[in-house]
């Protein structure tokens, strides 16, 4: 089985800045541009200041362009939630070819069927279907279950007439960049 088609998708900063990633066949997933990439991550660099030995959750993972960025860039480790086969093929191919199985847990199925955690991540990347509202579900119920520590940094990537609103979370910041919307969010107090 073949695991993606070659794209322009690539790393942009880090150790494997320029490295080149396969996206899933198919019209199963979107995979997020480099230049919503790059903005999205130049937006988390001047909020947190580094991403060394950041824990990062990316869920709806595709390619796992957004965490494997992540781990480019410094972070420790990162947890990729997919459900799509050929999504889940691409992003192991990504990762066996960056040698980074050592800090990488795949985990195949839903976003929803994730269970409570006592072990919270710093940083959560989503990037679930447009106009499914299944980024604020997925909040919310990750919220529920531990998931989400009030230090953390949520982004979510939806399309750009989307409007989105999770009980208990504040927009830092919403940014449209060509047909996205990212939304960069924190737990209220």
């Amino acid at each position: 089985m073949k695991p993606g088609k070659p794209t322009g998708l690539r790393i942009i900063a880090g150790e494997w800045r320029g490295r080149r990633l396969v996206a899933p066949e198919g019209d199963a997933t979107r995979p997020t541009a480099d230049r919503t990439r790059e903005a999205l991550f130049s937006m988390l660099l001047s909020r947190i200041g580094s991403f060394e030995g950041l824990f990062v959750a990316d869920l709806f993972a595709g390619s796992g362009a957004l965490g494997l960025e992540a781990l480019s860039r410094g972070a420790e480790r990162a947890l990729f939630v997919e459900q799509d086969a050929g999504a889940l093929r691409a992003l192991r191919a990504n990762i066996a070819s960056l040698r980074a199985q050592q800090r990488c847990d795949v985990r195949a199925g839903s976003v929803l069927s994730l269970a409570r955690t006592d072990n919270a991540p710093d940083l959560v990347l989503m990037d679930p279907p447009y106009g499914t509202g299944a980024g604020a579900v997925a909040l919310d119920r990750m919220d529920r279950l531990g998931w989400i520590e009030s230090a953390a940094w949520i982004s979510i990537e939806t399309a750009r007439d989307e409007d989105l609103a999770v009980k208990g979370f504040a927009a830092d910041t919403v940014r449209d960049i060509g047909k996205s919307r990212l939304h960069l969010l924190r737990k209220e107090f």
